[in-house]
């Protein structure tokens, strides 16, 4: 079992390596984490403006008075993305970063209608819709951003640049060498803009929203295609590699389009569309000890397994758990090439999540509101604020009884076969 283990993960560890070091893939998280700070005010907003013992009078004026708190941040994300698509782009190409973020963020704007349509079929021109700068303009941005920040590049490391003499001030020059390669880049957004809207009378946001998005962020919501994802994370964890970060690079995008999609329908007083979202990812698999959900495991090594090194290990690793972090047990277990444990670290968070999308389509619990909670907040807070309800929370606490049950004779045989007291 060793061997065949070992083997599979020569031939894993250099295609993982590639992907988690990919240059697109890279500059998608940082990106995305750009905005979370953002995000993290909105979520904050969102939740103080919807407490659960409010009436619908209060929740409506909290909603006027603070309700831009979430407009200016989690319902424009689409702005932060694209600007930080092209600015780590540039930067990974040794270019002004800066210029490529606005550039990028200008292109995405010259591919976005200014006019949106009422209810009552009205259309109203000179304007920007939320819904455009937010879940729907979310991969047309990503597309826009990386385009655009690729013909910046190129166009500057041609040395297509105006440049000043060395007495002028450093803001000013690199103003001036930026104009050719913006101009350009810029230009080419405004003729396919041009093309799509004289052509075909319609714009590159909703070709790309139904052509592309839609099936996309309809794939990604659904249980098969999140267990698919989860099972990754374990089976590269397992190998010591951070399945998190090279899946999630891959998955956000769809997980926060879901995220906040739910937001909307969440704040318009509509039934949440989506069960999986980002804060069901976070909340209810990472926000049960870390990747693997592994405070279960944790509490069973500090207080139930007989072996001093397990106990030692569980207690050292019993504070940072309760903070989602889990790295101590997953490397001092250890459980990375951990051929004994290997069935429930990958089985336990498919059966649990199976669970959870399960409750919440049977409306047993509700789904998250799209509000966005940081992986570190405790278990059972984490799942009162993503599901703005108590049953949140209690969901969580079962979800880790059931992660023992499965855990507990696989720790006992290894409790038993280990020789150290």
């Amino acid at each position: 079992m060793n061997g065949f283990m070992d083997s599979l993960g020569q031939k894993i560890m250099p295609i993982a390596n590639k992907l988690g070091q990919n240059r697109y893939l890279s500059v998608l998280r940082d990106a995305f984490m750009l905005s979370f700070p953002l995000t993290m005010f909105g979520s904050i907003i969102v939740v103080m403006n919807n407490l659960p013992f409010f009436n619908d009078a209060t929740k409506g004026t909290l909603n006027t008075l603070f309700g831009n708190g979430q407009n200016a941040t989690m319902s424009i994300m689409s702005i932060f993305v694209t600007f930080g698509i092209g600015y780590y782009l540039c930067k990974s190409y040794d270019v002004e970063g800066i210029y490529g973020g606005a550039v990028s963020f200008a292109s995405f704007l010259l591919v976005t209608p200014f006019f949106m349509t009422t209810s009552e079929g009205t259309e109203i021109s000179g304007v920007l819709s939320l819904d455009r700068l937010g879940a729907k303009g979310m991969f047309i941005g990503m597309i826009a951003a990386f385009i655009a920040a690729e013909i910046y590049c190129f166009v500057t490391k041609k040395g297509w640049q105006i440049k000043m003499p060395d007495g002028v001030p450093p803001a000013v020059a690199k103003s001036f060498a930026a104009l050719i390669p913006a101009i350009l880049t810029l230009t080419f957004f405004l003729l396919v803009n041009a093309g799509v809207t004289g052509l075909f009378n319609t714009n590159l946001h909703d070709v790309v929203y139904e052509v592309i998005q839609k099936p996309l962020v309809g794939l990604g919501s659904s249980l098969p295609a999140t267990l698919i994802a989860l099972f990754f994370v374990q089976f590269l964890w397992f190998f010591g590699l951070h399945g998190q970060i090279i899946v999630n690079s891959v998955m956000d995008p769809i997980w926060n389009t879901l995220m906040l999609e739910n937001l909307e329908a969440y704040k318009a007083g509509k039934e949440l569309p989506h069960i999986i979202t980002k804060p069901f990812m976070e909340t209810f698999t990472v926000g049960l000890g870390g990747s693997g959900m592994t405070l279960a495991v944790v509490l069973i090594m500090a207080f139930v397994m007989k072996k001093k090194q397990y106990q030692d290990i569980g207690r050292l690793s019993l504070a940072p758990a309760l903070f989602n972090v889990n790295e101590p047990v997953i490397f001092g277990m250890p459980i990375v090439l951990n051929a004994t444990i290997l069935i429930p670290w990958i089985v336990a968070p498919l059966i649990v999540t199976t669970l959870n999308y399960l409750v919440m389509a049977a409306g047993l619990v509700p789904a998250p509101t799209g509000v966005s909670v940081p992986w570190t907040v405790p278990i059972f807070f984490s799942g009162m604020l993503a599901t703005n309800s108590i049953l949140g929370g209690l969901l969580q606490i079962i979800d880790v009884v059931i992660v023992g049950f499965i855990w507990y004779p696989f720790l006992r045989l290894l409790d038993k076969n280990t020789e150290m007291g």
